[in-house]
């Protein structure tokens, strides 16, 4: 499928692993000439070697950035320039009892998970709906409509993704702007890897076993395991493309079904 992204301009946050790697490979292979984000040097530039290793004919680069600092994010959006396609990815999850998480843990979850697509999004969208037409497509979860009790920070602030984006779009009515999210479901991401490998390790059990055993807890997903980081770039891609020009303003499931309700 011709996604038309050549020459377009994206930009990815945190994409130097997961969803946001996978992201950053797919919209390169439609053409876009994409910069990702990290906030280490190594991963970073290992990332960009990467894409174009893959695709020798692309042009990536890359920046170093932790999304925690609004002075790292004011210095980024200071060089960006003109982008086409801002996908939101960064994002800090973790399992944590609500009595224990901190006042501070809550400020630094806003910091990455939502205002990360705030200051990105403020920079971009004008420039987009003056040139007439952008793709800004954030990376929500499933979290953001059915809480977790051991993730309740982590969920608030992808209900706050949902609802950032459903506002923003509202501002491109009648232009070929849109802003869309993504609800991912349970992802075989680096960092849910590691986990697994490591509790495997400490248990004395395969990898794969584990895995089987973790996704098999979750009675509601009809996909009945994790979902590969590409199965979510997939669907970016298409909403970064001229090809999505019909949908905005929308919060478009990649659950595997795990969110059981018709809507």
């Amino acid at each position: 499928m011709d996604r038309q992204l050549e020459g377009r301009r994206a930009f990815v946050s945190g994409s130097t692993q997961g969803i946001g790697y996978a992201t950053a490979r797919a919209l390169t292979a439609a053409g876009a000439d994409v910069t990702v984000s990290g906030r280490d040097r190594g991963r970073v530039d290992a990332a960009v070697e990467g894409l174009r290793a893959e695709y020798p004919a692309s042009n990536p680069s890359g920046v170093v950035v932790d999304f925690a600092r609004p002075t790292d994010v004011a210095s980024l959006v200071g060089s960006l320039g003109e982008i086409d396609v801002l996908v939101n990815n960064v994002g800090r999850f973790g399992l944590a009892e609500f009595d224990a998480i901190t006042d501070d843990e809550w400020l630094e979850y806003f910091q990455v998970n939502v205002m990360s697509g705030v200051r990105l999004s403020r920079h971009v969208l004008s420039g987009m709906l003056d040139r007439g037409w952008g793709r800004v497509v954030f990376i929500s979860s499933e979290s953001g409509v059915n809480v977790p009790v051991d993730m309740v920070h982590y969920g608030v602030t992808k209900a706050a993704v949902i609802a950032l984006a459903n506002g923003l779009a509202k501002r491109t009515r009648g232009t070929a702007v849109t802003v869309n999210t993504v609800l991912g479901g349970p992802t075989y991401s680096d960092g849910v890897a590691a986990t697994v490998e490591s509790i495997a390790a400490d248990q004395q059990v395969p990898a794969a076993v584990l895995q089987e055993s973790i996704i098999g807890q979750n009675r509601t997903t009809l996909l009945a395991r994790f979902i590969r980081p590409d199965e979510i770039a997939n669907l970016v891609a298409y909403l970064a493309s001229p090809l999505s020009s019909a949908t905005n303003g929308a919060a478009i499931r990649a659950d595997g079904g795990v969110l059981t309700g018709m809507l």
